[in-house]
This record gives structure tokens, C-alpha cells and sequence, in this order.
């Protein structure tokens, strides 16, 4: 099955509410977002996004300029469905972020929780890492949480990578400056303790 139909079949045959990543409140991630870009009409995209509850902090905090991209249609339409009105404020990118056309110098800060862990191949993560080299101003900031060391080996029965904070930086090479590093214990829907890391780099 091409990762389209996969992750379209998830979200068809499951409430986003019940996969494993769901989280409530994106805390993590929104007060990272506020620290490193305190201006509310920063440009920020958040990758593989879907039906993920950040764009709903992100809105309640005041940004103006939020992008979500998604492989699946359906998780993009469940983010929409639960934002009502609210869902005009943001824009929405159906597409695969391995060839998403993504304009230059664009975005202010680029966001992924749970996508790179998924690119287990070297062709997809150069491929990701050129999006992310086109699309970030210089000067912009990158947010990639993936599953930590402790992490699970698989999820919604695909393999995946799991990083320490020396090898995720060590994929995005030395124009990425590590400025900090975290890890975060997500308690999923069904009761069990996923191990996240997050690493914010800048782009020089």
C-alpha cells in the first residue's frame, strides 16, 4: 500500500482522537513556537499536521500566518471539521512533504512532530531536508520531535528510526545550529508511555 492509502485508511477507519500521537493539548510545542517566535504574524508551517490539535493552539495564542500540510485528506478535513469557522484562518496543503512544492525562503518555522521518524529510507530524509533548506528563511527555526532511544520500533504497523538528540542533528548536517534539545513522555489514547524527542535547530 502506497503512504497515502495508509494513512488515509487511518484516519477513515479511526477518530483522530484514538491514534497513538493524539494529543489533547500541544503544549510542547506552542510554547516552544511562542519562545523562538514571539511575533504573531511569523510564517509557520506545521508538517504532517492532519487532524494534530497545534494549529488550535497555535490560533488561540494569536497566530495570524499557520500553514498545515498533510499526505492525508481526510486527517486535514477532521482538523477542519472540529475548527468550524475558525478553520478559514489557516491554510491547508494536501500533499506529500518529500515533493510538496513549497515556495522559497517562506516559512519562519517549520514544525514536525512524529513525520521523520517515519522516513526510514536515506532518498526520503534528503529529500525531506531539501524542502525543509528551500522553504526556511535563513535565520528560521526547525522544530523535529521523532520517537527517543527508548522509543517504539513501530507505529500504525510501519517501521521507524528513533534518535537520540546527536543523531536526529547529525541527519540535518551543519547548517542546522542544535540550539536545545527535550524529551517529552506522551501518554497515548490506549494507556501506554511513548518516548519523544525534541530538537529545535536554526538554519544559518
Amino acid at each position: 500500500m502506497d503512504p497515502k492509502s495508509h494513512w488515509e485508511r487511518i484516519y477513515r477507519t479511526r477518530q483522530a482522537t484514538e491514534v497513538s500521537w493524539y494529543q489533547p493539548d500541544a503544549r510542547v510545542s506552542v510554547q516552544l513556537i511562542e519562545r523562538i517566535a514571539p511575533d504573531r504574524s511569523s510564517r509557520i508551517i506545521d508538517v504532517g499536521g492532519g487532524a494534530s490539535t497545534l494549529i488550535d493552539g497555535l490560533l488561540d495564542s494569536g497566530y495570524t500566518d499557520v500553514t498545515v500540510l498533510d499526505l492525508a485528506g481526510a486527517a486535514l478535513s477532521e482538523a477542519k471539521s472540529r475548527l468550524g469557522h475558525r478553520g478559514s484562518l489557516a491554510r491547508w496543503i494536501e500533499a506529500d512533504v518529500l515533493t510538496a512544492k513549497l515556495g522559497a525562503h517562506q516559512y519562519d518555522v517549520w514544525h514536525d512532530r512524529a513525520v521523520f521518524h517515519f522516513l526510514t529510507k536515506d532518498d526520503e530524509r534528503a529529500a525531506y531536508l531539501r524542502n525543509v533548506m528551500r522553504s526556511v528563511k535563513p535565520g528560521g527555526h526547525v522544530i523535529v520531535s521523532t520517537f527517543g532511544p527508548q522509543g517504539p520500533t513501530k507505529c500504525s504497523g510501519l517501521e521507524v528510526a528513533r534518535y537520540d538528540a546527536e543523531s536526529l542533528h547529525d541527519q540535518f548536517g551543519t547548517r542546522f545550529r542544535l540550539v536545545e534539545s527535550s524529551e517529552e513522555l506522551h501518554a497515548t489514547p490506549s494507556g501506554a508511555t511513548q518516548q519523544f524527542l525534541y530538537c529545535y535547530c536554526c538554519l544559518e
